[in-house]
């Protein structure tokens, strides 16, 4: 992939797209928590040599994993819980970021992937600011796991958001992503693996589906059965591909009182037929072969064939809520054509489209290249439409 095509963001690995995108993301957690930079850069240079190469990245990144692991594992055998967390925290991204290109989903790379929410529960235990509670959210026979946070000091029932994953990451990784933003300005966040994602997929078996509206009216009924939430100010954010689930809950779960969809999806087929056309050479998130995974099929036919369920139009005309998307201006996953479709179908009187471009920063997928732009914009403005009571 010519590196013209991505010179206006920071690039690791100048001529591989979906490794340098995949380290920005760990790196911009870093102010949240979810990484260091020394950290980072460390497994960046043992990778230098060998781009492209998949298992290298798991060993890389899953070594380091383990060696800050270990840090923590002493310092808390020490008495230092604080320093502990911290560790615990960041390892948690290592582990994930690692497992997230490695297929199929063997031993070595579920075993990372329980590592990583091994020391996410950890981390939950020592904190000191608000606390991170592991709840099961019921669903169809079985449960969507899940952490809520509340903020510390609300008076009488908060609002909360329900935050969705995308196509590639995980609640772990969503935490370091501005939950923090939210708890700060009297908003609760849960962060969910929903169908498709985490461990749903991973460990309770729940392919990807079209019907996510299911997964998010779910959420709501746990959401408002907790004495502590607002059940009439509960907002739907969802990230990458999660676009499309919080436009999909929001329009077909009135419930719902706002929504963010943090990166447009409109025709997720023709995405895919697009990269399935280029070879999996262009702007890309994961592996051409994690569609089928996530989707429990044998063949890009076949993912195409499913595909033909993830459209929004005729979908988002229906929603009445507040709606806010962020798209990027330079996005090459997801090109601002797609959000300008999305937002002009949409059926809400009170909607925004904030586009990101290089004056701004956020200009790459999902604010990528400046993690703080969007999640102080969605936190602001969830705020704004929950009432939140919190400091803004």
């Amino acid at each position: 992939m010519p590196a013209e095509r991505f010179d206006q963001w920071f690039m690791y690995f100048p001529d591989h797209y979906r490794w340098s995108a995949a380290l920005a993301l760990v790196l911009g957690s870093a102010p949240y928590g979810g990484a260091e930079l020394g950290e980072v850069d460390a497994v960046g240079r043992q990778l230098l040599g060998r781009v492209g190469d998949d298992e290298a990245w798991f060993s890389a990144w899953a070594g380091m994993g383990d060696t800050v692991r270990e840090s923590a594992d002493a310092a808390a055998a020490s008495g230092l819980t604080l320093t502990a967390a911290g560790g615990y925290l960041r390892a948690t991204s290592y582990y994930h970021i690692g497992e997230r290109f490695r297929l199929p989903k063997d031993g070595p790379a579920l075993g990372a992937y329980r590592k990583g929410v091994d020391c996410f529960g950890r981390y939950a235990a020592l904190i000191d600011g608000a606390p991170v509670e592991r709840v099961d959210v019921p669903f169809e026979g079985t449960h969507l796991p899940a952490y809520l946070t509340l903020p510390p000091s609300s008076r009488g029932p908060s609002p909360c958001v329900v935050f969705f994953d995308g196509l590639d990451i995980t609640k772990e990784l969503q935490y370091v992503r501005g939950v923090a933003e939210l708890v700060r300005r009297g908003v609760g966040c849960l962060v969910i693996d929903g169908p498709g994602n985490g461990e749903s997929i991973r460990f309770g078996g729940l392919s990807l589906r079209p019907d996510y509206e299911v997964a998010g009216s779910a959420a709501l009924d746990y959401l408002a059965g907790r004495p502590e939430i607002d059940a009439a100010r509960i907002g739907v954010l969802g990230i990458s591909l999660g676009g499309y689930y919080a436009a999909r809950c929001a329009s077909l779960e009135r419930r719902f009182a706002a929504c963010v969809c943090w990166g447009a999806i409109w025709d997720y087929r023709a995405t895919w037929e697009r990269r399935i056309a280029e070879a999996f050479q262009g702007a890309m998130s994961v592996a051409g072969d994690h569609i089928c995974w996530v989707l429990g099929c044998d063949s890009f036919d076949d993912a195409l064939e499913q595909l033909r369920a993830y459209a929004l139009d005729g979908v988002v005309q229906e929603m009445r809520c507040p709606y806010l998307l962020l798209h990027g201006a330079r996005d090459e996953q997801i090109p601002v054509s797609d959000a300008e479709a999305v937002f002009a179908a949409v059926g809400s009187s009170d909607k925004e489209l904030r586009i990101f471009d290089e004056r701004s920063g956020g200009a790459t997928h999902c604010q990528t290249d400046r993690l703080s732009v969007a999640t102080v914009a969605y936190a602001d403005w969830f705020a704004d439409r929950l009432g939140a009571s919190g400091r803004r």
